[in-house]
């Protein structure tokens, strides 16, 4: 079945960003690249996640200057999935967690990034009827819970 696994349709442009960083430079850098999150590193190891959600609830609600250090706002701990986790798993994650994107970790490397458009944009594939099969489970799923 085409699509089915994360590393089918994850993204593969991640930015990353050093937790002593500030949120002004992780601002810039989201926005030169036009991607919605950063992974935040501490000695390159991926230790958070910086989304434009954060921008919101951690940063302006709570009034942050824009001087604060990466370390101070970012969420963690970082939730990730594989590459070779079905989209069914890593949605169930997302929903488990409350979050709509979810870094892809391979050999303790970031390797790409998926979102909850992602997996909507899938499942929105015109008339497969394995993706159409994948929705229903999904939105049956849901609907339990």
């Amino acid at each position: 079945m085409a699509h089915t696994f994360v590393k089918d349709i994850m993204k593969k442009n991640v930015i990353s960003i050093d937790q002593d960083m500030t949120i002004k430079d992780a601002a810039v850098m989201m926005d030169d690249s036009n991607v919605g999150c950063v992974i935040v590193t501490k000695k390159s190891t991926p230790i958070g996640i910086l989304t434009e959600r954060d921008f919101v609830k951690r940063i302006s609600a709570k009034e942050k200057p824009l001087s604060t250090p990466l370390s101070e706002v970012m969420s963690t701990p970082l939730i990730t999935v594989s590459p070779d986790e079905t989209l069914w798993e890593s949605a169930e994650i997302m929903k488990k967690n409350k979050i709509h994107k979810v870094p892809v970790q391979q050999n303790n490397k970031i390797v790409g990034i998926l979102t909850a458009s992602d997996i909507v944009k899938i499942c929105s594939l015109g008339s497969d009827s394995s993706m159409r099969e994948i929705c229903d489970q999904i939105l049956l799923r849901i609907s339990k819970n």
